[in-house]
């Protein structure tokens, strides 16, 4: 659709943008990013036509940009700049109808059936038709916005330069405009070319981007290439961390400030910080802990300050434990998006807690245990699914800065210390016979304070692992033993 071959030019005598060369696929939407001064809106006016360029080439459908008229280039490319003025009082309807020009033969003469729906389709795909009456001067900037995207559209362009196109616009609008902008990428083989400031969006929706330097291409590829971290950091001198977005695969990066942070405090979780009750064990950080868990609530990667097991009736059945749980610590007092919360059918006061300590750095490990519904997971398919209270529940405090894969490693020596537990003190599967490696609803938990020593491995062999892995082991025996006596 487009070729860019060899783009040099600027303002007044003065080069912004030196040898760019890239093209552009029909149907595609295409990112362009870089740091302030970097030339991404002197390269949209030069696709558009508005200023000239002193070299190079841009070839549209196979044709100069330069051999086009005005109202040929209107036809093909629409242009939604970053900053708009409306010098007249005109209505949403008359300025989205402007957008019909290059259609027209005469000033509006010609109006006919297809101009009228184009304009109506154009004003309800923007969110805008409620206005269509009021005047534009009256509008919020967000609803201006929406307003001249909606021009855009009614030129039924081939192209669509946009320049922050979400600039002005709340959570939603943005949303909704981009997943509208994807859609007609796809369906119309509209191609979409557009300046993003915000790097998540263009990771979110973009098929391509291109990143410039200093009026130069650094790279020119899929966004998961083009924000990678390193580079991200090097081209826009700032601190940043790239993680995956949780729902699709794309990249996303945030932003590491360098105000103070509480994990610059040196805080040691300890057993004395622990609260024991009847009903509940719980643990109240001074400072978020950095957590993976796989509890009732709280589940998955997070920050939390707050740590309960709660004791429940084995013989009641819970049938939305989440939503019992939320209610029992809002009722106590706990902060539910605070807090990793567990639930256990064993007896708080059979709780088996150790504080162990290594030069560099320390662990809390806090467990509860009982095995009335031993499971062996290789003949897991012998029972029958049903929810009820985790019976061996597990929670590891370090005292250091995990990376995520010591995380991950922490969560399978603890698995494996506790099933090395368990086939020591010979737990069987009632219902197979053979030795049981856990129950169907164990819970874990493994918090760091993200302060002191760097810690990337938790394996079984590793200073941090033994901790856990010894730890993990002698609390679950204590804890299985004190419950088979009570």
């Amino acid at each position: 659709m487009l070729s860019i071959q060899h783009l040099t030019g600027g303002y007044a005598g003065e080069t912004i943008l030196k040898d760019i060369s890239f093209d552009v696929h029909t149907g595609e939407l295409f990112g362009i990013l870089g740091p302030n001064g970097s030339g991404k809106t002197t390269l949209l006016k030069m696709l558009s036509g508005v200023i000239p360029f002193s070299d190079g080439t841009v070839m549209i459908k196979n044709k100069s940009l330069k051999s086009y008229t005005a109202k040929e280039l209107a036809k093909t490319i629409a242009v939604l700049p970053q900053h708009s003025s409306q010098a007249f009082s005109y209505t949403v309807k008359e300025t989205v109808s402007l957008g019909r020009y290059a259609h027209q033969q005469g000033w509006f003469q010609s109006w006919s059936t297809h101009d009228e729906t184009v304009v109506q389709q154009a004003m309800e795909q923007t969110g805008v038709a409620e206005f269509e009456n009021q005047d534009i001067q009256q509008l919020s900037g967000g609803e201006r916005q929406r307003v001249l995207l909606a021009q855009a559209l009614a030129q039924e362009p081939e192209i669509l330069l946009l320049d922050e196109p979400t600039n002005h616009l709340d959570l939603s609008y943005q949303k909704e405009l981009l997943d509208s902008l994807k859609g007609w990428s796809k369906e119309r083989d509209l191609t979409v070319i557009s300046i993003f400031h915000d790097l998540n969006l263009a990771g979110l929706y973009c098929d391509r981007l291109l990143l410039l330097e200093d009026g130069r291409i650094n790279l020119n590829a899929s966004p998961n290439k083009v924000l990678r971290e390193e580079r991200i950091k090097e081209v826009y001198r700032t601190n940043i961390q790239k993680q995956p977005h949780p729902s699709v695969p794309a990249p996303q990066l945030v932003l590491l400030p360098e105000i103070e942070s509480t994990q610059d405090k040196l805080v040691f979780i300890n057993d004395s910080m622990l609260e024991v009750e009847e009903d509940y064990l719980a643990l109240r950080s001074p400072i978020p802990l950095r957590t993976m868990s796989s509890g009732v609530v709280g589940s998955g990667i997070g920050w939390h300050q707050v740590f309960v097991n709660r004791h429940i009736n084995k013989q009641v059945q819970y049938h939305h434990p989440q939503n019992d749980m939320f209610s029992f610590m809002k009722e106590n007092g706990f902060e539910p998006d605070e807090t990793v919360g567990m639930m256990t059918s064993v007896l708080i006061e059979n709780a088996s807690i150790q504080f162990i300590k290594e030069r560099d750095f320390s662990v809390l490990i806090v467990v509860t245990a009982g095995i009335e519904n031993a499971t062996d997971v290789s003949r897991g398919s012998e029972h029958p699914f049903q929810l009820s209270a985790g019976t061996i529940n597990i929670w590891v405090f370090v005292n250091a800065h995990l990376t995520e894969g010591a995380f991950i490693q922490s969560m399978m020596t603890v698995t494996e210390a506790k099933t090395k537990a368990m086939y020591d003190l010979e737990v069987k599967d009632k219902k197979t016979g053979t030795i049981a490696t856990g129950t169907p609803t164990d819970s874990i938990s493994i918090a760091a304070t993200q302060n002191g020593q760097k810690l990337d491995c938790a394996g079984t062999t590793t200073p941090l692992g033994n901790l856990v892995g010894k730890g993990v082991y002698e609390c679950t025996v204590q804890a299985i033993k004190n419950n088979r006596t009570s």
